[in-house]
């Protein structure tokens, strides 16, 4: 793994979104270790949307709707429970560093919590980067059964929705593969990103200003297993990021979108992607039906 701090860049949100958009993420040893590192897998996990599968008793949960799922309403609240010690494990790699590089990217409109509520108690959620047509998920924490499946499955009927073309979930487990998760290839992984990234109406792509007019979002991906594959490579291309302008606007915050009731066949907004544009209020099968369209194969909810 090569330091951030050894290759001597002053990390600010900006480098940190042209991190990603090279495909590299930073991670720290632990809690308690100030340094991070810059990651960038040789086998990339990714969770393709139009193939996502929703267990026969997770997608009766979700019909019942007996939670509140909110959307980037208390990022503190999440990146607490993401990083809290839990059951076979003390800590996590969440650091100061990570908890304040993310704030500010919330506050930039390029991070994003999914949260599952049970009346004003957090029971779940998830929190992730968006940028351009891709979603990079960082982590996600549960305190109730199948809070955190709700939060990951709301998340891809919101990216679904929106027009997202990428669902990175940086390694794959177990867990994740139970939803449909592969792995891909570094140079696959790479055409990916660059076609989430790149908005045909934009002139010049979609890396600089990716949250720009995209309002206001990922999975706990096994964040040690393998961290430091190809964080050598990743290194030489996060330094240049460093000297790259990083526009990162929040405008156009709007949580306009169809209601809740409308058909999904064909509910994407016209143009770049919208996380924001799948209204809160969207009812537990609507969102089901959002995660079961395919354009591609057969997989749906079972």
């Amino acid at each position: 793994m090569t330091s951030i701090d050894d290759v001597m860049i002053e990390i600010t949100p900006q480098v940190l979104l042209k991190a990603y958009a090279c495909g590299i993420f930073p991670m720290a040893e632990s809690a308690e270790d100030n340094a991070l590192y810059w990651i960038e897998p040789e086998r990339r996990g990714i969770l393709p949307l139009d193939c996502v599968h929703v267990p026969r008793r997770l997608a009766r949960t979700i019909r019942q709707g007996d939670f509140e799922v909110r959307v980037d309403d208390d990022f503190e609240a999440v990146i607490d429970g993401c990083a809290a010690p839990r059951a076979g494990r003390r800590s996590t790699w969440i650091n100061g560093r990570i908890r304040s590089l993310y704030a500010d990217l919330f506050a930039l409109g390029h991070c994003h919590t999914v949260e599952v509520w049970d009346d004003d108690e957090l029971i779940g959620g998830l929190y992730g980067v968006h940028l351009g047509r891709a979603f990079f998920g960082e982590s996600m924490f549960s305190r109730a059964r199948d809070a955190s499946k709700i939060a990951l499955i709301y998340l891809v009927a919101r990216l679904k929705f929106g027009g997202f073309e990428l669902l990175d979930t940086q390694f794959l487990t177990g867990h994740l593969a139970r939803f449909g998760a592969i792995e891909v290839g570094r140079a696959e992984f790479q055409r990916l990103l660059e076609a989430a990234l790149y908005c045909p109406g934009n002139g010049n792509g979609n890396v600089a200003g990716g949250g720009a007019g995209f309002g206001r979002g990922f999975l706990g991906a096994g964040a040690g297993a393998g961290a430091g594959a190809g964080a050598g490579a990743g290194a030489a291309s996060a330094a240049g990021a460093a000297g790259a302008s990083g526009g990162a606007s929040a405008a156009g915050a709007s949580g306009a979108g169809a209601p809740a009731g409308a058909s999904a066949a064909g509910a994407s907004p016209a143009g770049a992607a919208a996380f924001w544009s799948l209204p809160g209020g969207a009812t537990g099968s609507f969102v089901l039906q959002l995660v079961s369209q395919t354009s591609k194969t057969g997989c749906s909810t079972a």
